[in-house]
């Protein structure tokens, strides 16, 4: 059973202040969270119910250095964010902040993307695609929002992900630039490249003038239906399967 204080500080972790403040976050869910001890990924705390715990023993021993701690059903419905509480519920160490390398691979630079659901989508666009590396500029939706963890389904542990100044960072990439517009060319007439950036704009303004400037290429999935336009992690998943080399 949890300290009424350890429960506060764990809820407090669904506000990005407090993740920010102490450098840690929430991954919760049963799928979720093999994926995190299946890796050797740091791990603070461990809150599971007690079926769960008796079943997993063995990722439980895979983190030492994780304090576990065995809760039951309603102690878990008052820590966790989603509609139906899932078993166990992860605390976990934000990574040590890199920056960008410089690489002759694929990136993708998120301008402002402000839904959870659509940026865990991309980071997970992402790790099935073999893309390393996302760079989201500051004013994204933390990645490490609850939501935004949950539907990246484990990409966090495989997936870089970066927060840079776009006018910074995009100029020190120099391969091929491609922004994603609704006015530009036929993603289906580009081809195929073995390295490049892939630019994803904001949900309802799309990509800003200054950083459209530094695109190299402006591309566009053709439209044959009425709907106005795409999902911003809808788009990010079909231009990665149309651009990137097999």
């Amino acid at each position: 059973m949890l300290s009424k204080a350890q429960n506060k500080h764990i809820r407090s972790l669904t506000q990005q202040k407090f993740r920010n403040e102490y450098r840690l976050f929430v991954a919760e869910g049963v799928k979720v969270a093999n994926e995190w001890l299946q890796s050797a990924n740091p791990v603070q705390i461990i809150l599971a119910t007690e079926p769960w715990a008796a079943a997993n023993i063995d990722l439980i021993a895979r983190h030492p250095e994780a304090s576990l701690h065995i809760i039951s059903d309603i102690e878990l419905s008052t820590l966790s964010t989603l509609q139906t509480p899932n078993q166990v519920l992860l605390v976990i160490p934000y990574p040590e902040a890199k920056s960008v390398p410089i690489l002759n691979e694929w990136y993708l630079v998120l301008d402002d993307i402000q839904d959870p659901g659509n940026m865990g989508t991309i980071i997970r666009v992402a790790d099935w695609f073999g893309v390393n590396h996302v760079i989201c500029s500051p004013g994204c939706v933390d990645v490490y929002n609850p939501k935004v963890v949950q539907s990246a389904m484990g990409g966090h542990l495989r997936v870089a992900v970066y927060e840079a100044e776009l006018t910074d960072v995009l100029p020190t990439l120099p391969m091929p630039r491609f922004a994603a517009t609704l006015g530009g060319s036929n993603v289906y007439d580009v081809g195929t490249h073995s390295a490049g950036v892939l630019i994803i704009g904001n949900e309802s303004k799309g990509i800003s003038g200054i950083v459209l400037a530094m695109a190299t290429h402006q591309i566009t999935i053709p439209r044959k239906g009425g709907a106005e336009s795409l999902n911003a992690g809808v788009s990010a998943g079909i231009l990665c399967a149309l651009l990137l080399s097999r």
